[in-house]
């Protein structure tokens, strides 16, 4: 495995009523088990031998906050998330030597998160594609995770989530990225998101025939860029805390 740099969104935030229950609005510094999830995710990645140098793009207060300094950079965050992981891949491409490094992308909201999940699912990850994307079945989810919500897509070959770790080629992702900032902007749209998938694709979700090699196919078609889906990754990285109930389900499964 050639040497990875990571980079660490660390922007996301919750409403009001979460807020005042776990002592902050940025899901990166809440805690879980005793430590933030943001320490946790670097204390993790610090254990893969390839990992050479973390970027945390966030907000000033999780910027300040002791564990952001475990990592190399620190940047202010942008608009949007693709906005973030670019500002991320750019602070990282000033330092030339690292330049053709591959990037690993994990959010900061995965509370489950140890050295031992992130090798595995490493490992699995072919070398000679452009972005990689965890895939857990619900079977898994529900047999680590019971009673747990999640979000799963019926296909012809089970139901899936997809976790929240990638990694990917730094060429790759620049390919990629009008293609990423497009997705993006049209991710609330129906009318938008059935206009890029196209009628063929969208006939075969609506009658159960589409499989995870259609949808394979349709994200290379859509980021001009190869990608795979990565079987049996661990569902530790589909979990992340989106809502009280997620933070609530971690804090009892840690003690």
């Amino acid at each position: 495995m050639s040497k990875l740099d990571v980079i660490l969104p660390a922007g996301g935030r919750v409403d009001d009523a979460f807020a005042a229950e776990a002592g902050t609005p940025f899901k990166a510094i809440m805690e879980v088990d005793g430590q933030t999830v943001l320490g946790r995710t670097i204390r993790a990645l610090r254990g893969l031998s390839e990992v050479d140098r973390i970027v945390v793009i966030g907000p000033q207060e999780v910027q300040r906050h002791a564990d952001a300094q475990l990592a190399d950079l620190r940047i202010d965050e942008g608009k949007t998330g693709p906005e973030n992981i670019f500002k991320g891949l750019d602070a990282l491409s000033q330092h030339q030597a690292r330049s053709q490094h591959r990037i690993l992308i994990v959010t900061t909201d995965l509370p489950f998160l140890t050295t031992a999940l992130l090798r595995s699912y490493i490992d699995h990850c072919p070398q000679d594609k452009d972005f990689t994307v965890p895939l857990i079945s619900k079977r898994e989810w529900a047999a680590k995770y019971p009673g747990a919500e999640a979000t799963f897509i019926k296909l012809r070959d089970g139901e899936f989530t997809t976790g929240c770790a990638y990694l990917a080629s730094s060429q790759g992702l620049r390919r990629a990225r009008p293609h990423i900032e497009k997705v993006f902007e049209n991710r609330k749209s129906k009318m938008g998101i059935a206009r890029m998938l196209g009628p063929n694709f969208v006939l075969k979700w609506l009658t159960k025939k589409l499989t995870v090699a259609d949808v394979e196919r349709k994200v290379q078609a859509l980021l001009d860029c190869s990608a795979v889906a990565v079987p049996d990754s661990p569902p530790e990285l589909a979990f992340d805390i989106d809502y009280r109930e997620d933070y609530r389900y971690a804090r009892e499964r840690a003690d």
